[in-house]
């Protein structure tokens, strides 16, 4: 697809070469890092070097896009999460879920921080804190969580946890920690 052709949908074709090349640097992130060969990616997904290329021009942009599709699921399962549970029950597990995300990606910070930094990319903090408002209003409609928390301050909270933890390093830990997260975000006697 030319650039001068934007609002043209990508053939089938096109679409399913760039999943099964999200999902080859996904599986091949999780091996090897943020550092593995794109060669080996591409081979992978079943596709030449120049279709990897034609989709993602640098590693950068298949680094953002595997953690973008992946930050997507995370942020999504927000809603089915208080379909199955309590609002203080979903918070939890989404805040595991994320956890785990986290750990997962946090070798591709260095290569993400650039983008973030110069505004090229977005930070995905504000998605963040759009799902943790969404938990949070539902929890205090419930009268199981706060009503006057910040949905910032309690993004950040979290961040804090899995900054200063390594999740990967102390899973238990963490878990404790997000427990007392969850803890001060329910109501006051």
């Amino acid at each position: 697809m030319s650039s001068s052709e934007p609002d043209r949908p990508a053939r089938a074709d096109a679409r399913r070469n760039r999943e099964k090349l999200l999902a080859a640097a996904q599986h091949a992130f999780v091996a090897d890092g943020d550092a593995a060969p794109l060669e080996r990616i591409a081979r992978a997904a079943g596709v030449g070097i120049g279709t990897l290329y034609r989709h993602f021009p640098t590693r950068e942009a298949l680094v953002e896009a595997v953690y973008g599709a992946e930050l997507d699921d995370v942020i999504a399962s927000a809603p089915a999460l208080l379909d199955q549970h309590a609002p203080d029950a979903a918070l939890r597990a989404w805040m595991d879920r994320y956890a785990d995300f986290f750990a997962t990606k946090r070798g591709m910070l260095d290569t993400l921080r650039p983008g973030w930094a110069s505004g090229r990319i977005t930070t995905p903090r504000g998605r963040v804190t759009a799902a943790l408002g969404s938990i949070l209003d539902a929890g205090a409609r419930a009268g199981v969580l706060r009503a006057d928390v910040d949905p910032e301050d309690v993004t950040m909270l979290v961040l804090g946890v899995l900054l200063s933890t390594g999740v990967e390093d102390d899973p238990e830990r963490t878990g404790r920690l997000l427990d007392l997260v969850v803890d001060a975000l329910r109501p006051r006697p």
